[in-house]
């Protein structure tokens, strides 16, 4: 009698449009994106957010909805017999904080390295990002240096990693010289920290992207598809598919989009002088 569907939304999908795939009433679909939109903004989904929901199918009405609004908080939805109309619960779930500490030689890639290690994505991406101001990952680093790391991870009861917090602190050991990094956060005050009190953030990072080669530099260049020589107007990194690449410094999105020659790229404005643009991506991130 009762059926259980999961989904998580893909690109291009609408919360009305899937609803009506699975042949649910537009006055139920009504019904609930108004008791969702209390708490969210149902225009705005995200790739990859999952909701689920149980169906009588004697009469095609939603019994329960559940729909996960992050990664610790769900909107539950129970319908009331009396009045035919829905409960509303927001199930926060409660995490508990670890600190974990991991260390490694730097043989391949310090992306591949750190995920030998088990580091979560975001970590690695943290952890190059707040060297990326000081270290060039394709000339800085060489084989067998290290690294060394202290960060935050949390855990729902089950011991799920479900978030990751803060790198506390990090070292990257090039050529024999430590370079460690430590986290401090005050009142007026917070980002990482040399052991002088400096802080690491610049206005821009030297490396986009970690665990890269470069495949070309800026500057003239044989081109390769014209076959003569023209000038490069940016830096070119080989990576394997679906390596994170990095904002260079804050700035303000001006364009996500296809770029013709460029192919996916996006632009971001650092400032009155400087803007970067990052072409010929995969894809982009949700």
């Amino acid at each position: 009698r009762f059926k259980k569907i999961e989904h998580e939304i893909n690109v291009g999908e609408t919360f009305d449009k899937i609803l009506e795939e699975y042949m649910v009433d537009n006055s139920e679909i009504k019904q609930i994106k108004k008791e969702l939109g209390k708490k969210i903004n149902l225009n705005k989904l995200n790739v990859s957010q999952k909701f689920s929901f149980t169906i009588d199918q004697t009469n095609s009405l939603i019994k329960e909805f559940v729909f996960q609004v992050s990664n610790t908080e769900k909107i539950y939805l129970t319908r009331k017999k009396e009045t035919d109309k829905f409960d509303q619960k927001i199930l926060v779930t409660k995490l508990n904080k670890n600190i974990v500490y991991s260390e490694s030689i730097i043989l391949e890639s310090l992306y591949k390295s750190a995920s030998n290690q088990k580091i979560p994505a975001g970590i690695i991406v943290e952890f190059a990002r707040i060297y990326g101001f000081q270290v060039d990952f394709q000339r800085d680093v060489k084989k067998r240096d290290s690294f060394q790391i202290m960060y935050e991870i949390f855990l729902d009861d089950k011991k799920n990693v479900i978030e990751t917090g803060n790198i506390l602190y990090a070292n990257l050991k090039l050529s024999g010289e430590d370079n460690s990094l430590y986290y401090f956060v005050s009142k007026d005050n917070e980002g990482h920290y040399d052991k002088s009190g400096k802080s690491v953030q610049k206005a821009l990072m030297k490396t986009p992207i970690n665990g890269a080669r470069l495949s070309s530099s800026f500057g003239m260049r044989k081109h390769p598809i014209d076959g003569f020589n023209k000038m490069h107007q940016g830096t070119d990194f080989a990576a394997p598919m679906g390596t994170p690449i990095m904002a260079s410094g804050d700035g303000v999105v001006k364009k996500a989009s296809w770029c013709g020659g460029g192919g996916n790229c996006v632009v971001i404005k650092h400032n009155s002088t400087y803007q970067t643009v990052y072409a010929h991506m995969s894809k982009f991130a949700s």
